[in-house]
């Protein structure tokens, strides 16, 4: 294996409190059972985000294994991280596509094309965080900043659920019914089963759906028939990317919410672990740009490393590299099968409405919590007018056109914080506060 040698640890070391770091390994055998945990735990994101935006789910979930192995390849094994799908595209690719929210996206291959463009301009940044560091980002995109932009995020997507999800007042009802099961899940269940909230609520409310529809007949019922004519193996089908400058103008800006969020993922990790991961900032950045550059050549969405893997790794304490080895392979074999691809499919559409309602609502939140985390100072009127006029962007869907381009809703929100902060964070002596 090279430099992708771990030390292994006997299990004791867990039972005694200790962490596995990213260069240690459990026995292959618990290894492979937590590699199917990181599997579950990325499962729910990395396929709902292609649904939203019309792009195969279950391509989706190929290519998250196919980028976690070319991020492990570029970090040289030592940074704990799994690529599944960014949900900041969701709102770009739909504006670029014009996507109405069922079925195929027919205009998928500009998408592709922006995703490829947001790719290379992230490994880019990449590049330059290894040769100068990551202070200059830092000094762009303070707390107040990318606490805002991640929020927006979740806001700005609040409607596809509410407004696109639902045809009628059962539907509504089936989605309310689901996102409390996934509540019930998250506060009430403990330990493996809470950590699946999203999987465990969706699978109890999928239950009830059928027992409603195909039980009571009070709404459309579950069709399992593709499931059942779908072949077990299968190659996945790809698509080609088309390069249209307005779709990659669109796009492109999610950059910065990658840069953001892998940065985030990185200290929190290296806070976990005591190991210094900031070291391989500039790889994980060339390896997530790199990943996604090679999803979107293929068809595949444009991946972030996962908080819910990060997540997962907290409650664990089992930092091992090895263990992301496995879920990649088992993500790529799930690309294999049209039948779970068929099964994705048959989820009743307001069970994922109910369940998007939720995501997007964590999105929104986990903005609020690095305002928190990082102690934000909402007395200061800068904090407060940035975070502020930030999240109506966002939210309302701000645009500016700029001749035959328009620049909407989360890349106002973005490209606005980051603007507004420059001009607002100065004293009154014209430094640079």
């Amino acid at each position: 294996m090279g430099m992708f040698q771990w030390s292994e640890r006997p299990a004791q070391a867990l039972a005694n409190g200790g962490v596995i770091g990213p260069e240690e390994r459990l026995p292959w055998g618990q290894t492979g059972l937590m590699g199917i945990q990181h599997v579950i735990a990325m499962f729910g994101s990395t396929v709902l985000a292609p649904i939203l935006m019309g792009f195969d789910p279950n391509l989706a979930v190929f290519m998250s294994g196919i980028g976690t192995l070319i991020f492990f390849l570029i970090t040289g094994g030592r940074v704990p991280s799994y690529l599944g799908s960014s949900f900041a595209f969701i709102g770009v690719v739909i504006a670029a596509t014009a996507y109405a929210g069922k079925g195929a996206n027919a205009n998928i291959g500009v998408a592709l094309g922006g995703i490829i463009a947001c790719g290379a301009v992230y490994a880019a940044v990449g590049v330059i965080v290894h040769l100068v560091g990551t202070g200059w980002i830092e000094r762009f995109m303070p707390p107040v900043v990318t606490g805002a932009v991640v929020a927006v995020i979740g806001l700005n997507l609040a409607a596809i659920p509410i407004k696109n999800m639902a045809a009628n007042n059962f539907e509504a009802w089936m989605q309310a019914l689901t996102f409390v099961c996934v509540a019930l899940v998250a506060v009430f269940t403990r330990g493996m089963v809470q950590r699946l909230l999203i999987l465990v609520g969706l699978l109890a409310a999928s239950v009830l759906y059928a027992v409603f529809t195909n039980g009571m007949g009070l709404g459309k019922p579950v069709d399992l028939s593709g499931v059942a004519a779908a072949p077990w193996f299968g190659v996945p089908q790809f698509h080609a990317p088309v390069f249209s400058a307005p779709a990659m103008l669109l796009i492109v800006p999610v950059v910065i919410i990658l840069v953001a969020e892998n940065l985030g993922h990185i200290k929190a990790v290296t806070a976990m672990t005591g190991r210094n991961l900031d070291q391989y900032m500039g790889r994980a950045f060339i390896g997530d740009g790199i990943a996604t550059m090679v999803s979107g050549a293929a068809g595949g969405t444009g991946v972030t490393t996962y908080a819910e893997n990060i997540g997962v790794m907290a409650a664990t304490r089992i930092y091992s590299t090895a263990v992301f080895l496995v879920a990649a392979g088992i993500a790529v074999l799930l690309g294999f099968s049209p039948k779970f691809g068929a099964l994705i499919q048959a989820i009743p559409l307001p069970v994922m409405g109910g369940v998007s309602i939720v995501v997007f609502g964590l999105i929104a939140i986990a903005g609020a919590k690095i305002w928190v985390d990082n102690r934000v100072d909402f007395s200061q009127n800068k904090n407060l007018i940035v975070a502020a006029i930030t999240l109506i962007l966002g939210t309302g869907e701000f645009t500016l056109k700029f001749g035959d381009f328009a620049l909407g809703g989360i890349g106002t929100a973005t490209f606005g914080a980051i603007v507004l902060y420059a001009l607002l964070n100065r004293d009154a002596g014209g430094r640079a506060a």
